[in-house]
């Protein structure tokens, strides 16, 4: 696949002209929805990062990848959620915005069906932050909310290049393994968004465990230990106490080279993603009805057809989404 320019020359998100949903007109939105109708939309949140790093990393990492994806490919990226939902041991950072499950699965919810609605029916949610055991509860919520065909798929972006974060003992290029704020973190955002990291302000924290290692997973559940990093509580301990820092790791390690085989590798399954998404269902085309809904046909042709077109919206299935 043709190379990446790492980093990028900046964002998208004040470009009238770009990849931006909210930067476009409706007679925009219209034309790009009849060549490609798949939209990215990435999910993060506003969480201390250390004092080198901004308070909207997570968010910064998708955004940038999900940018350079739809140059290539044509898909359309919404504007950011830039809060998000966090485990217990998160509580009390200073920096950091909790947002509890139940308004966070609601939010999310909700932007799936308005995306639907105007006619993004595919939508991959693009996760940059710790939070992966909740997005799939807003997804199969929307989808028993309203039973309509869609493609709804919850990516979180350390997870198709699992191989990337092996350390140097098995032959990797990190000297410790992806937590949070550390080396790898800090080593993707030099790669993405360069400008925005203070590097002479890194710091470095010892990172605690109260059980043997072996049983808890870290960030992302990459080292495929028994329990993952988010099904326990009390094996750790809380971010406030141990790692006011906002670093969990060492920071000091990062260098923008450890992340860019890493950030390209990823690019390139996300086109191959959109690429076999468009290819099975091209704009205009979604799952078979009679095989993902038990609604009737003439229902769901009504809010398939939309307002605009002699049909109806998604809110007349359901409401308040």
């Amino acid at each position: 696949m043709a190379k990446w320019d790492l980093p990028p020359k900046g964002g998208h998100m004040d470009k009238r002209t770009g990849v931006y949903l909210q930067n476009m007109t409706w007679k925009e939105i219209e034309a790009r929805l009849k060549v490609n109708d798949l939209l990215i939309v990435p999910l993060g949140a506003t969480e201390a990062h250390g004092p080198h790093a901004p308070l909207g990393e997570d968010i910064y990492l998708v955004c940038r990848m999900a940018e350079m994806l739809a140059e290539r490919t044509g898909c359309t990226v919404a504007q950011p959620l830039w809060y998000g939902s966090h485990p217990y041991h998160h509580l009390g950072m200073p920096g950091t915005v909790v947002v509890p499950e139940e308004p966070f699965t609601g939010f999310v919810r909700a932007m799936i069906a308005g995306f639907w609605n105007m006619g993004f029916r595919k939508q991959i949610l693009f996760n940059g932050h710790g939070q992966e055991y909740v997005i799939p509860t807003a997804i199969h919520q929307f989808a028993k909310k309203y039973r309509v065909p869609a493609l709804l798929l919850n990516l979180n972006w350390y997870h198709p290049i699992e191989n990337h974060f092996t350390l140097k003992p098995e032959g990797g290029v990190y000297e410790t393994p992806f937590i949070h704020a550390d080396e790898v973190e800090t080593s993707w955002s030099l790669a993405l968004f360069p400008e925005m990291i203070e590097m002479k302000d890194a710091v470095d924290t010892r990172v605690q465990g109260f059980l043997p290692e072996g049983h808890i997973d870290k960030a992302g559940n990459l080292l495929h230990r028994p329990i993952n990093w988010f099904s326990q509580v009390g094996a750790g301990p809380i971010e406030v106490k141990a790692y006011i820092e906002g670093v969990v790791g060492r920071a000091t390690l990062a260098r923008a080279e450890k992340a860019y085989a890493g950030v390209e590798q990823l690019l390139d399954y996300m086109v191959k993603l959109v690429t076999d998404i468009m290819d099975r269902f091209p704009p205009g085309t979604l799952p078979p009805l009679e095989l993902v809904t038990e609604r009737d046909k003439e229902e769901l042709e009504a809010v398939l057809r939309g307002p605009l077109h002699g049909g109806k919206s998604i809110y007349s299935l359901a409401y308040p989404p």
